[in-house]
């Protein structure tokens, strides 16, 4: 198939990564990288001293070698570059969000559909090999009844100046989350703090809640010494874990479960529940590197015509529930529709 083309547009905090990626990735050239400080072009330039350099959009824009972009700029900056490339008829890989609003979100894939071109968001925990290993251990028939999932994501910062923490955070989990059970959340309930005394709350809990009363909990923290990466998703047959943090069992399942029994209950508060005990196991999981995983799926969507896991759409759905988050913790709690 033919070389895609690409231009990095950022190169702070994850554009080297994705340099780094792209530089190495076959069936890939990363032709440009795009950033309008001077100093950060240097970085590049004796780093990749056959990569051309601009500060502008607009000579990004005005190549001839550039079939598409990924960008990794700030937050903030992601809608209005999404739809500038979607414009000049690149394809796109944003990292997420793609928009700070449902709308922009849905007005960025309208786009994408009228150009014809991809637009993927960087949800990179999709691509780990520890969440896929995960899914499958979640499979209908061995964990039963889903019950409700948990996810810790804490840290001392990074601590963002255009986002707070649940934006910042928040949005890998709920990928995930939406990832495991396959929908979108009907409604969530949050509450926030703002302990570092900024203008944005770096602590946040949150509640979203799926069908048949399942429901997903979220801790995230720019303000924790302790810095944990794990999803839980407990079943009525088994507890899988998920801790990115732990190379040598990524992925642990519990073959333990409680369920309701259907006998009558002999007294009024008693129930019959029915105990499944077993062992501990922690299936193997195959080392790779996510964003190398997810690069790879943006250029095989791109060159085959398939949408990528992490499409313009599914990104919406992550979008509407951070709304939801945010404006149920302006509201104290309340729950909100997503």
């Amino acid at each position: 198939m033919q070389t895609l083309r690409i231009g990095l547009i950022g190169f702070g905090y994850w554009g080297p990564n994705y340099a780094r990626v792209l530089s190495e990735l076959p069936g890939t050239a990363l032709t440009v990288i795009c950033d309008p400080r001077a100093d950060r072009l240097a970085v590049v330039a004796e780093r990749y001293p056959a990569v051309a350099t601009c500060q502008s959009l607009d000579d990004l824009f005005a190549r001839n070698d550039v079939d598409a972009v990924v960008i990794a700029t700030p937050a903030s900056t992601h809608e209005a570059l999404v739809r500038a490339s979607l414009t000049h008829g690149r394809h796109v890989l944003v990292e997420k969000p793609m928009a700070l609003h449902a709308a922009g979100c849905a007005a960025l894939c309208d786009l994408a559909d009228a150009t014809g071109c991809l637009l993927m968001v960087g949800y990179t925990f999709l691509y780990n090999a520890g969440v896929r290993k995960m899914k499958e251990m979640m499979a209908p028939e061995p964990f039963g009844q889903p019950y409700y999932l948990h996810a810790t994501r804490t840290n001392l910062g990074p601590i963002r100046q255009d986002v707070n923490a649940a934006w910042d955070l928040a949005p890998h989990d709920i990928a995930i989350f939406n990832y495991l059970l396959g929908e979108q959340p009907l409604w969530a309930s949050a509450i926030g703090t703002r302990v570092l005394k900024s203008n944005r709350e770096d602590i946040a809990f949150a509640t979203l809640g799926y069908t048949g009363d399942v429901i997903g909990n979220i801790h995230v923290s720019w303000a924790d010494p302790n810095k944990v990466r794990e999803v839980v998703a407990v079943g009525s047959r088994r507890r899988v874990v998920f801790d990115d943090l732990n190379d040598a069992e990524r992925v642990r399942v519990y073959e333990r479960g409680v369920s309701a029994g259907d006998a009558v209950a002999d007294s009024y508060g008693e129930f019959k529940l029915l105990v499944r005990d077993g062992d501990i196991i922690s299936p193997k999981v195959a080392p790779s590197e996510p964003l190398r995983n997810q690069c790879a799926d943006f250029v095989r969507c791109v060159q085959s015509g398939e949408p990528p896991l992490a499409s313009g759409r599914f990104g919406i759905g992550v979008v509407r529930a951070l709304a939801a988050i945010e404006a149920s913790m302006r509201a104290k709690g309340a729950a909100v529709e997503v």
